[in-house]
């Protein structure tokens, strides 16, 4: 994400407007409504255009970068006790860096069943529509349009959770190298020593669609 300022709002605000611009006619057409932007952390290979495991998805209702810490002040955060700005809990079994080297609030798990309009916030546009869980609690999802995951996903964007290795292990961000950050178009975030890392993609949520 694009750190603690409101620059990446204020790119992506410019980047919808400049996609509805051209192609806002038919999507203003349909039912929509336009929402607060939101996030999705998603789990799904770059090519597919619908799948399952949309239970393992999360969301972010705001934007976690502008709340985010950085890595060189885990330390003043743990000496308050794992609350980040505006009240979030930093978990060390569980937790998240972004490709400028800030420790994110996680999202919401798991992302709840419905449609959302979806963009990488540059050419591509999609209705996402996520099932309900079926009995054994998995989640089905599509993407209109031949859309492909990599379609949709915002590049800038690197997203990365950790957890610990083993019951023993500790996964701490102390073991970050903080010389990769930021992070080249491309690049994943790092490997931590004693943790497990899952690359999610980032999806921009801009807009629902509405009953005729």
């Amino acid at each position: 994400m694009r750190g603690p300022k409101l620059t990446r709002r204020k790119w992506i605000g410019a980047a919808l407007a400049s996609l509805f611009a051209g192609r806002g006619t038919a999507l203003f057409a349909a039912n929509y409504r336009r929402i607060p932007t939101k996030y999705i952390a998603a789990l799904a290979p770059e090519g597919a255009t619908s799948g399952s495991g949309a239970e393992t998805w999360g969301i972010w209702h705001q934007d976690p970068g502008p709340i985010g810490v950085w890595l060189k002040y885990y330390q003043a955060l743990r000496s308050v006790g794992g609350i980040g700005p505006t009240g979030w809990r930093f978990d060390i079994d569980d937790w998240w860096l972004d490709e400028n080297g800030l420790i994110m609030k996680a999202p919401e798990f798991p992302i709840s069943a419905g449609q959302y309009y979806v963009t990488n916030g540059e050419e591509h546009i999609a209705l996402l529509t996520v099932d309900p869980p079926d009995e054994e609690g998995r989640q089905s999802w599509s993407l209109s349009d031949d859309k492909t995951i990599a379609n949709v996903t915002h590049g800038p964007c690197r997203s990365a959770r950790y957890t610990p290795v083993g019951e023993t292990e500790t996964c701490s961000p102390e073991n970050a190298n903080r010389d990769v950050f930021p992070l080249k178009p491309g690049e994943s975030p790092p490997l931590v020593s004693g943790c497990r890392k899952k690359d999610y993609a980032v999806l921009i949520v801009f807009g629902v669609p509405v009953a005729g």
